[in-house]
C-alpha cells in the first residue's frame, strides 16, 4: 500500500512540475520564439558540418516546436538508427 502511495505522489509531483514549466514558458512568448529560431539555426549548422540528418518537413517540424531540445531529440533519433 505504501508503494502505491509513493508512486502516486511521485506522479503528482512530476505532473505539477510539467504544468509549472509549461506555464513558465508560455508566460513569455519571446522565449519560445527565440528557442525555436536558435534550434533551427543549430540544426542547419550541424547539417552544414556533416551531421547527415535529412532536412524534411518532419525533422524541421520537431526542431521548430522543440527548439534546442528538439535538435537533441532529432540527433538522438538519427544516431540511434530509429529514424531519419
Amino acid at each position: 500500500m505504501a508503494e502505491v502511495i509513493g508512486v502516486g505522489l511521485f506522479g503528482l509531483l512530476v505532473a505539477l512540475l510539467i504544468v509549472y514549466l509549461i506555464y513558465r514558458f508560455l508566460k513569455n512568448p519571446m522565449y519560445i520564439i527565440a528557442n525555436s529560431i536558435m534550434g533551427i539555426v543549430i540544426f542547419f549548422v550541424l547539417n552544414l558540418f556533416g551531421a547527415g540528418i535529412p532536412i524534411n518537413l518532419f525533422s524541421v517540424g520537431i526542431v521548430a516546436i522543440g527548439g534546442i531540445l528538439g535538435v537533441v531529440l532529432v540527433l538522438l533519433i538519427h544516431f540511434l538508427g530509429l529514424g531519419f
